[in-house]
């Protein structure tokens, strides 16, 4: 079967992401003598400063990760949760309904660098500033500018000018957006980055001593002081038409870290899939699984109708139940045993008919009858049906339809010990909220995951996580760890990783091939950023899947979304086999992903 590119194969060592300066830096860090977890951290910093309308420091990363040390898969949660001051009760004083996109309200606390620097403090072997340096040079000397970062920065202009100045002079200076490739810095950032290293190594001390130097200094220094101080001074316009001031603050940031917790696991067809857990939307692959679990995928076309529709039938079920039941499980009780059983799946299966379903059905979980009824009644309220012309919550499609979505990336890590590693960095984008001149980034935007109503799953309250889209995968094969895979795409994530892992398992496509197959998704469920609409029956669909398949779906009811072939999907994965070789595959799509590795 023809690919776009080869699936890499080695035994040395694997680094895979959405962007081929993150994969080599990753990969040098190998060559250094590095493992797995020092390659991903590196990768995670360098794709803050080369991808910033999809990610940057002030945003936040879940990380599963195998560790050959410890024999342990486990579930860093680099997910901030929302200040003290992040109340229904205030939200509702400044005139809103719905938490922004962007802007200051819609930040939670930062939570990727923790995550990061936890991850190498405890698994790593490298020191800081090995680490950091690769995305320290790119900050400092440049990079060449991705096209589609320019497209983002040229459409936010003139808002810039007027609303947000600290961006305008940072991304526009003069008025001038940037040109695509032209080499691209943030000394401000490198200068932070620089800083940060300078306080740890003075720290004295080994490793382990100089990194914990460094969480202070970001979440109990001057890094949290001057996100306090940029804060408490400005306010700014965001997506609701108005304007306001944030309420994160530095004891906020000091009381927050990023922690380690089991991951949910699912067995199927000889796998077991690692993802988090109903803090984000991770369960819905797993669902998914135990829906499909019955039925003989192996039957279908890799490019058919029967596997695009079933599949898509399948998952509006898994994210009505994510809609009705998923929240931080800190703060709700969540049902998640009986939504993985086979007791329920085997009545939600029967569900899935010959023609596309226009609701949103959450299943029937005896004790939670009241709790479905009020996130319906909300749904109904807040969550407004959008035409099939509405702008896509996915950023990364190739038509790109509006430069305010802001979105993901991801990496995956495997080295020759069997360390493996998938993390998925998000938040933090240029389009998120203004530029901290000081600091040289901005923060992120994920409370716009919170409902300003009570009693609710995801009802925004202090000290919460916001139910993430951001979900990473590992998997083992027959007891072993096998594959770190993901994709950015916001509600859009578990969707493509779903068809990639299927055509894998299934069809035997190996890692390029079945990321190179069609991809489709839906866009049937309240999307999780805002304004949280929705499209009943959409189904969108690359041209790629053929003049046959296309007709098929739609005599099905589909509502499809037909767009040109290699615009959906970002998918990026890789494997180890028990004969220890070692395999990489990165999506042609955007033509920025890459794999390396020897």
């Amino acid at each position: 079967m023809f690919t776009t590119r080869p699936e890499i194969l080695g035994t040395f060592g694997v680094v895979t992401s959405t962007h081929w300066l993150a994969s080599s830096s990753g990969m040098a860090m190998l060559e250094r003598g590095g493992n797995a977890f020092d390659a991903a951290v590196a990768a995670g910093f360098v794709l803050q400063v080369v991808e910033p309308h999809l990610v940057g420091p002030g945003g936040e990363v879940p990380i599963v990760f195998h560790s050959a040390r410890t024999g342990e898969t486990q579930v860093l949660c680099g997910q901030g949760t929302a200040p003290k001051g992040a109340t229904i009760e205030h939200y509702k004083s400044e005139g809103l309904t719905l938490v922004p996109g962007n802007g200051l309200l819609a930040t939670v606390i930062p939570g990727s660098f923790d995550a990061w620097l936890q991850l190498l403090r405890d698994y790593g072997r490298l020191s800081l500033s090995e680490v950091l340096a690769p995305a320290i040079h790119y900050a400092e000397k440049g990079h060449p500018l991705l096209p589609r970062v320019v497209d983002t920065i040229a459409g936010l202009k003139d808002f810039f000018a007027r609303e947000w100045p600290t961006s305008a002079a940072f991304f526009t200076p003069g008025g001038r957006a940037p040109a695509p490739r032209e080499l691209f810095r943030n000394e401000a950032l490198a200068q932070t980055w620089r800083r940060i290293v300078r306080e740890a190594e003075s720290a004295g001390g080994n490793r382990e001593k100089q990194i914990e130097k460094a969480r202070d200094a970001f979440y109990r220094g001057f890094v949290a002081e001057e996100i306090e101080r940029f804060v408490r001074e400005n306010e700014v316009m965001d997506e609701s038409g108005s304007r306001h001031r944030g309420v994160i603050t530095a004891d906020d940031m000091a009381g927050w870290q990023a922690t380690y917790e089991a991951p949910l696991t699912y067995d199927y067809h000889g796998y077991t899939l690692n993802k988090i857990g109903p803090w984000g939307q991770g369960p819905v692959f797993l669902q998914t699984l135990a829906l499909l679990k019955g039925l003989d995928i192996s039957a279908m076309d890799t490019r058919g109708p029967d596997l695009v529709h079933t599949l898509t039938e399948a998952m509006k079920l898994a994210f009505a139940d994510r809609e009705a039941y998923y929240g931080d499980p800190d703060f709700i009780d969540v049902p998640i045993e009986h939504l993985l059983s086979d007791v329920y799946n085997d009545e939600r299966r029967k569900l899935i008919g010959h023609e596309a379903s226009l609701e949103l059905r959450p299943g029937n979980v005896p004790g939670y009858d009241e709790q479905v009824r009020r996130m319906m009644e909300a749904l109904e309220r807040l969550s407004q049906v959008a035409s099939l012309e509405a702008v896509s919550s996915e950023p990364t499609m190739a038509d790109m339809r509006s430069v305010r979505r802001g979105d993901t990336v991801h990496i995956d890590a495997i080295d020759a010990e069997g360390n493996m590693v998938a993390a998925m960095p998000s938040g933090g984008w240029l389009q998120s909220s203004p530029y901290i001149p000081s600091l040289g980034f901005m923060l992120n935007s994920r409370a716009q995951m919170f409902w300003l109503e009570p009693d609710l799953p995801g009802s925004l309250a202090p000290g919460k996580r916001p139910r993430t889209t951001l979900t990473p995968s590992l998997a083992h094969r027959e007891g072993r760890p096998y594959m770190a895979f993901g994709t950015p795409g916001g509600d859009q994530q578990e969707q493509w990783q779903l068809l990639f892992f299927l055509r894998h398992v299934h069809h035997g496509l190996n890692l390029q091939e079945a990321i190179d197959m069609p991809m489709s998704h839906t866009t049937h469920f309240p999307t999780s950023f805002y304004p949280r609409d929705r499209k009943p029956g959409h189904l969108a669909v690359e041209e790629s899947f053929g003049a046959e398949t296309i007709a098929a779906l739609r005599a099905r009811g589909h509502r499809l979304e037909v767009t040109p072939e290699w615009t959906i999907g970002r998918m990026v994965a890789a494997a180890r086999g028990e004969d220890g070789v070692l395999r990489a595959a990165a999506t042609p799509r955007l033509m920025q992903a890459y794999a390396v590795g020897r």
